[in-house]
């Protein structure tokens, strides 16, 4: 219980809208690197936002975002209201390769370089052990946050995945997983 307001203490993980990124055409894994720059640096789609989105904001007494673009254009499309944003918030660095071959869909190759994240690759990129530190400092800053009120936090689905595990780890309950989707929401109680 939130001891100066008798209610319970509410974090609320929002993935960000969908990036405005024009599909790519087939390239090699060299080339991913200029490929994720472009990703963290696209906004997002001007698509209609979930009404539970724009209800979670509307109630959160502090809104964070990370640092990435699609996250603050996603924290400015839900209306104006204020936010602030921290690098600690910004999503587990994707890996790539120096390969030259072959060539397949950018999108491809993001899901098989987060997959072989997971089981240990990390050129480029903070490894699953640092990242998950990092998950670990991001959920106390929350915490810290939510002291003082509701708190949501767009942020991006792999690292709003591990600070939840981290804020489950510090005892807050799951009302609901957050899904893979753009917008979608997990909640977390205390």
């Amino acid at each position: 219980m939130c001891e100066a307001t008798g209610l319970n203490m509410r974090i609320t993980l929002m993935r960000h809208g969908e990036p405005r990124l024009a599909k790519g055409r087939w390239i090699a894994p060299i080339h991913m690197g200029q490929w994720i720059e472009r990703y963290n640096q696209s906004l997002i789609k001007e698509n209609d936002i979930p009404a539970q989105c724009a209800v979670a904001a509307l109630s959160a007494s502090t809104i964070v975002a990370s640092t990435a673009s699609r996250a603050g254009s996603s924290a400015r499309a839900l209306g104006d209201l204020p936010f602030m944003q921290e690098a600690i918030f910004c999503e587990a660095a994707l890996p790539f390769a120096l390969w030259k071959a072959p060539r397949l869909p950018p999108e491809t190759w993001a899901v098989i370089f987060r997959l072989l994240w997971l089981f240990g690759y990390a050129r480029g990129s903070d490894s699953l052990t640092i990242t998950g530190l990092r998950a670990r400092a991001a959920a106390e800053r929350l915490v810290a946050l939510a002291a003082q009120g509701p708190v949501l936090l767009v942020g991006h689905g792999i690292m709003n995945r591990l600070i939840g595990k981290e804020l489950q780890a510090l005892g807050w309950l799951a009302r609901n997983r957050q899904g893979s989707r753009y917008w979608s929401m997990g909640v977390y109680e205390l």
